[in-house]
Formats: C-alpha cells, structure tokens, sequence
C-alpha cells in the first residue's frame, strides 16, 4: 500500500515473536513500513524479521529490562532511525485463584503487562517526540471488564488503561498521539492454551455468545494497522467492545452472580488449579529468567 502514512516509516512492536505482535509485523511491513521486532525468543524474530517484505531488525530484549530497552532503542535508532510507531504488545497471562497463587508469579504478570508497557514508553519517548510519533497500547477485554480466575491479568489491563490515558495527557503538546486498544479472544496460542484448563475454559463459556468467539491474529492486526495510520485514540477488536465502555459498571455484578452459580462445583472437582503461564511466549518468559515451568493443576484433556 504505497499511500500509506506508515511507508518509509519505522515502526516498533514488542512481543513480535509470535501471535498478534508478529502478525501486526507483517500487516505494517505491507504497508511499507520499517519494523523493529522486540522480545525474548531471538530465533523466532529472526523468523520473522526475515520473512517481511521491509528492512527489518529483531532484538532480543525484556521489556522489565529499562537498561535493555534503552539499548534497544538506540540500536533501532542507529539501524533503521528514529521510531514514528512504538506499540507495546508484550504480554504475559496466568489463570487460577488468586488466594493460591504464586505470589511472584502473579506479580511478574503484572510486572511484563503493566511496567514493562511503561518502561517501554518512557525508552521509545524521546523519539516519538522527535517524529511526532504514535504509541499504541496493547490492552483486552479486560480492561472493561474484569472476570474471576484472572486477577492479575485483568489488574495489569486496568493498570494498562489508566496509565495510557495519563500518558496520553502529558505527551499531547509534543505532537505525540497515544492510543489504546482493546482486544477480545484472539486466536493465539495463549488462548489456545487457556482453553485446555478448565477453570478458564468455563470462564469463556459463560460469556455472551459474541464475546467467546476467538478473531484471528491476522484480522486484529488489519484493525491495529489502520488506527497506526489514523493515530486513533482508541481501536476496538472487535468493534463492538466500544459498546461496552457504556455498559462497563455492569459487568461485576454479572460475573459475580456467574461465579456464585458455577465455581462451587469446579472447586468440588479440583478443577480451580493454577494454570500457570499460559502459551509459549509465557513459557519463553520462564526460560528467559531461568525458571522452571510449574505443574499445570487443573488442566484436563
């Protein structure tokens, strides 16, 4: 698409190596764009990065790492110039009740989710004030409206909003434009994986219909691109989430009266085990920081 504003532009993405960050990667270098794919797994975003169309650099790097971030943006800076897009994707989930959970393994969901999207912006900043750049915020579901068995995914979400809408705030007079956007079931491997525990597969099937349904990587990453070059302010995938920023004071009372009705009996079964981290860029975490996946309680077949 040679008309897109993204053309001959260098755009940033964490958590590239695989799922919606890799297909976002793909989708901009369509557009024209330069990419700098960021996160653990450098084999994988050598992967990627050769399989584009664009120049392209993949640097293996932990967004909870400021020291490392600065490195990075400064090796995007030298390869490919300064940024015009930084999108913060890197993410991490773990599932089970939260009175049970590994404390440092909640906190590092938190920890990649929340400050790492912080740190993330406060290394890609001083660019983004120089191109008069876009920063896109990954966040969920979630964030509008929190359901049980995932506390610190939907707390670090929450976190995730509130912080984007004060950055967005502070970097206004600069020319920056901050945008967030909200995803509902992606079919990752991360959701796959969550699927095949049975704490957070009834937690899906509770839903409203519509909401269940997992949108392919590809098709999040069209909707993502477009509000790159439109600099939205926010990106609904799919669009009726927007629905639910008006309705979202509704959705506690929902989930509380669904959780009184149905985790008795998952606890009765031994069913409300930790997950642990969900999907392989969870998993590749573990490995990064040199620890040993836990067991996986509560998954069945």
């Amino acid at each position: 698409m040679t008309d897109s504003p993204l053309r001959n532009r260098t755009v940033v993405v964490t958590g590239a190596a695989r799922g919606v960050g890799a297909a976002l990667a793909r989708a901009s270098a369509l557009r024209g764009a330069r990419l700098a794919l960021l996160g653990h797994e450098k084999p994988l975003l050598d992967e990627v990065a050769a399989a584009l169309p664009t120049s392209a650099v993949a640097i293996e790097t932990d967004v909870t790492d400021p020291a490392a971030l600065d490195g990075a943006a400064h090796e995007v800076r030298e390869r490919l110039g300064p940024p015009s897009v930084v999108v913060a994707n890197a993410g991490i989930a773990l599932g089970g009740p939260f009175a049970t959970s590994d404390p440092d393994e909640w906190a590092r969901v938190v920890e990649v989710n929340l400050t790492g999207s912080a740190h993330t912006a406060r290394a890609f900043l001083p660019d983004l004030r120089r191109t008069a750049g876009y920063h896109l915020q990954i966040a969920s579901l979630a964030a509008l409206g929190a359901v049980p068995m995932m506390s610190a995914y939907c707390a670090s979400k929450a976190g995730v909003e509130a912080f984007t809408h004060a950055l967005r705030a502070e970097v206004a007079h600069h020319g920056v434009a901050v945008g967030i956007a909200y995803l509902n079931w992606i079919d990752t491997d991360m959701i796959r994986d969550a699927d095949r525990h049975a704490v957070l597969r009834e937690v899906r099937a509770h839903l409203p219909a519509p909401a269940r349904r997992a949108r392919s990587a590809d098709t999040a990453a069209d909707r993502l691109v477009s509000a790159m070059e439109q600099r939205s302010t926010a990106v609904y995938v799919p669009r009726w989430l927007r629905l639910l920023q008006a309705g979202r004071g509704a959705v506690p009372p929902v989930a509380l009266r669904v959780a009184r009705r149905h985790l008795p009996r998952l606890e009765a079964g031994g069913a409300l085990g930790s997950t642990g981290p969900l999907g392989a860029g969870g998993r590749a975490d573990h490995r990064a920081r040199g620890v040993s996946s836990p067991g996986s309680a509560g998954r069945t077949p």
